[in-house]
């Protein structure tokens, strides 16, 4: 399984007329009738060592981008680094961005109350980490999904805010009675989730979780950086047979589009009870793998999981390159992220939406 992140941003950056007369040497030449618009895409990749550490010092030679299985020429590579207090000359001071997800509807009753047991053990184990680990780079946010999105927590750096907003969330405790004096919101408005959360879309029946967590992603699409879904759930994808689960196909393509565009990487941590088999793995694995993140189904205590992603999130880097499309085309283009050395492991969203 590849240890790596990304995120993909198409901007516009020209359109330009290829309709000059050909020359005699430029007959075989292949040339375009109507307007191209070359845009620039920005790909942040984190790459580790097959211990899991963070790889620094790598240029352009070091890494392989493919569109369609063709080659791609990478013209820039910066390497952003969330370590404030310690980062080289060369390395971009940024933050990281949490945001913890609850997801409160468990698709087999098989687990009973043992599911609330085991967020409540999350709950416990990630507001330890919260209050010993977070940096001065990190922010969190917290949500949850119990047939409609509530806000708990938007971005703070408050732990007292934080740890309580993790434990109203994962108690079930309603989110529109939450008005303790340890709320905080976002100093910055760019990080304000709620005044940028679109309402769902009506006449459409109750809202998906599907659906949910897309609006949630685009909620996030102010905020510069890669932003980490830390998912608390048992999986949400169609069982087809035991071990086996897939993505629901109206829906996820959808989904992948919105999680991609807006740089949101998730991270499933399973909340199935012990005893019982991870049914949703192949689901789990898929959308992490799809939108960057990493989904590892054998862990031990909560806390641990969410090392895991603060430790692969110490730095990335932010690779470009050009793409050029006839103008006015729209469509999402999958991508593959590779490391020149077979040492260095990568992980990267698969593609990104261009011509909007």
């Amino acid at each position: 399984m590849l240890r790596a992140l990304s995120r993909a941003l198409p901007f516009a950056l020209l359109t330009v007329f290829a309709t000059a007369p050909a020359t005699a040497q430029d007959e075989l030449a292949p040339s375009f009738d109507d307007l191209v618009e070359v845009s620039e895409v920005l790909l942040d990749v984190l790459a580790v060592d097959q211990d899991g550490n963070v790889v620094t010092g790598l240029g352009k030679d070091d890494f392989v981008i493919e569109e369609d299985g063709e080659p791609v020429s990478i013209t820039g590579v910066s390497y952003y680094s969330t370590r404030y207090d310690d980062s080289a000359e060369d390395e971009i001071p940024s933050s990281r961005y949490f945001v913890l997800f609850f997801d409160m509807q468990p698709r087999s009753p098989r687990y009973g109350s043992r599911i609330l047991t085991q967020r409540l053990r999350a709950s416990r184990d990630i507001s330890r980490w919260v209050e010993e680990e977070m940096t001065a780079s990190d922010w969190m946010a917290v949500v949850r999904w119990d047939g409609k999105l509530e806000i708990y927590q938007e971005f703070t750096q408050e732990t007292g805010a934080l740890v309580e907003a993790i434990r109203r969330a994962a108690a079930g405790k309603a989110a529109n009675s939450y008005q303790p004096a340890g709320f905080r919101r976002s100093p910055d408005r760019s990080l304000a989730l709620a005044r940028r959360l679109q309402p769902p879309v009506r006449g459409s029946g109750r809202e998906n979780i599907y659906q949910a967590i897309g609006r949630l992603a685009e909620a996030t699409g102010s905020i510069v950086g890669r932003k980490n879904l830390l998912m608390l759930t048992t999986g949400f994808g169609e069982e087809k047979s035991f071990y086996r689960s897939e993505p629901d196909p109206d829906h996820y393509p959808d989904l992948e589009t919105r999680l991609n565009d807006h740089n949101v990487a998730v991270y499933p941590i399973d909340l199935t009870p012990a005893g019982h088999p991870p049914l949703q793995e192949e689901f789990l694995e898929q959308l992490a793998e799809d939108t960057g993140g990493y989904y590892d189904p054998n862990f031990v205590g909560f806390l641990n999981p969410v090392k895991d992603v603060a430790g692969d999130n110490l730095g990335y880097y932010l690779l470009s390159y050009q793409s050029a499309r006839p103008a006015g085309e729209i469509g999402y283009q999958r991508l593959e992220v590779k490391a020149s050395n077979p040492e260095i492991q990568v992980r990267a969203r698969r593609g990104y939406r261009y011509g909007l």
